[in-house]
């Protein structure tokens, strides 16, 4: 009997490789093995990403593409986000599509429906696949998501309406997938939640088993209890990077035991500098609040690197705005940062705020933004030739020092012989631009 083969294809942020690879594990105890090709599966499924208006349209083109390469007999699936976010709606416009699958919901069984969201009793985020088994990568760094959904409403974001309020895990179950991933040869564990400072927090509530019960890290936890989790998994693991935090949960606690880690990465989302314009957003902060924490992680450690994303084109945003932006990038010097054009999200406060930013304007300004960056960011990278780095090598010839998170910044280029998952010191030679090359230290 031949075994029923899978083909995944997943879109988006990293959060989504996370739910990607629960999901793998979840076809793997169903019986399934992966196909080599589309053409060679029984299931098709797609993950997708319903963030802003491009990553839908890609989810759309990629759903098309399967539908065309799938053979015939084998089922098309569609889950993740935009499945969640629009449901029937997506099934009507996608006669092609055998399930539309919410969050957690099987993928191999047969529904009644063509779609198939699951029960949602209150906001808060399906625990369902955040407590699903998964199957280990074959790399050296792996994602490990931390919480479910988000419970902040800033103006522009759509993903509590589909992701709910925030769910946190819990310290042991996040300890011990960590723990089975480095049993697996993983060195770097990338920890990923869409508030992740937040962590935790929502599961902090007295009940009837006594105080911290759910988030088990004891009674004398802290008010903010990511700090004591980052200590606990850096033991475990080689490193350890967080992605995404919200910058007023930068405190002076969490900023203490990222140092600690020997990662000093700050992955900050600011999304704007004008505070005027922040509150437009519903958001928190100011150009001086964000250098306030900048300078003083750089006095305490120099060679710390931070990223940042910012949207440009937002209601209400004028000149003046833009120039406190730019401003703040020359006076931040930021390593990494990414720029978007504002996407008005059905359902948001922005949706239909007036003052809209013509879509010319609002790119006018994404570009200067950028390459203002851009230059920065060169220019960081140039200082860094001479300078000694330790770096984990993720594939032949490509490695990363804590300066870079995968899949989004550069990366630093190694002969092809250094061993995949080696954690080498290099000395910095040369730049190619955002990327480096680095000799190893004899």
């Amino acid at each position: 009997m031949n075994q029923r083969r899978y083909w995944l294809e997943t879109l988006g942020c990293p959060k989504n490789e996370v739910d990607s690879a629960k999901l793998v594990g979840q076809l793997l105890a169903d019986g399934y093995v992966e196909a080599d090709e589309p053409s060679e599966a029984d299931l098709v499924v797609v993950n997708t990403c319903a963030f802003i208006e491009a990553a839908r349209e890609e989810s759309i083109e990629t759903v098309l593409s399967l539908a065309e390469q799938r053979t015939d007999g084998s089922r098309l699936v569609v889950t993740g986000c935009m499945a969640e976010r629009y449901g029937q709606e997506l099934a009507d416009a996608l006669p092609e599509v055998d399930l539309v699958a919410g969050f957690g919901v099987s993928l191999t069984a047969t529904p009644a429906t063509r779609v198939s969201l699951g029960a949602k009793p209150d906001t808060r985020a399906e625990p369902t696949l955040l407590d699903l088994p998964r199957s280990l990568p074959a790399g050296p760094v792996a994602y490990v998501k931390a919480a479910e959904g988000c419970d902040r409403r800033c103006g522009f974001c759509a993903i509590p309406s589909f992701r709910g309020d925030q769910r946190s895990r819990s310290a042991p179950s996040i300890l011990a997938e960590v723990e089975g991933l480095v049993a697996g040869g993983t060195k770097e564990i990338v920890l990923i939640a869409q508030d992740l400072a937040s962590w935790g927090l929502d599961r902090r509530a007295v009940g009837d088993e006594g105080p911290l019960e759910i988030l088990d890290l004891g009674p004398d936890a802290p008010l903010q209890p990511l700090p004591s989790l980052v200590k606990a998994l850096s033991d475990a693991a080689e490193r350890i990077r967080l992605l995404y935090l919200y910058p007023s949960g930068l405190t002076q606690g969490l900023i203490e035991a990222i140092l600690a880690t020997g990662v000093p990465y700050f992955d900050l989302s600011l999304q704007h500098a004008s505070a005027r314009h922040l509150r437009r957003m519903r958001r928190w902060g100011s150009a001086e609040r964000f250098m306030e924490r900048i300078d003083a992680i750089r006095a305490a450690e120099p060679t710390a690197t931070f990223r940042s994303s910012f949207i440009l084109g937002y209601p209400g945003e004028t000149e003046e705005d833009h120039d406190e932006l730019l401003a703040f990038l020359d006076e931040a010097q930021l390593d990494w940062a990414g720029f978007f054009p504002f996407s008005p999200e059905q359902g948001t406060y922005a949706a239909d705020l007036d003052d809209q930013v013509p879509t010319e304007l609002a790119l006018e300004r994404l570009r200067e933004a950028s390459e203002r960056q851009d230059a920065i960011t060169l220019q960081r990278r140039e200082a860094l030739v001479g300078q000694n780095r330790e770096v984990l090598v993720d594939s032949p010839g490509t490695a990363r020092s804590s300066g870079e998170a995968p899949d989004i910044d550069g990366i630093i280029v190694v002969p092809d012989s250094v061993p995949v998952g080696s954690l080498l010191s290099v000395t910095i030679t040369e730049s190619l631009g955002f990327d480096l090359v680095g000799e190893p230290v004899l």
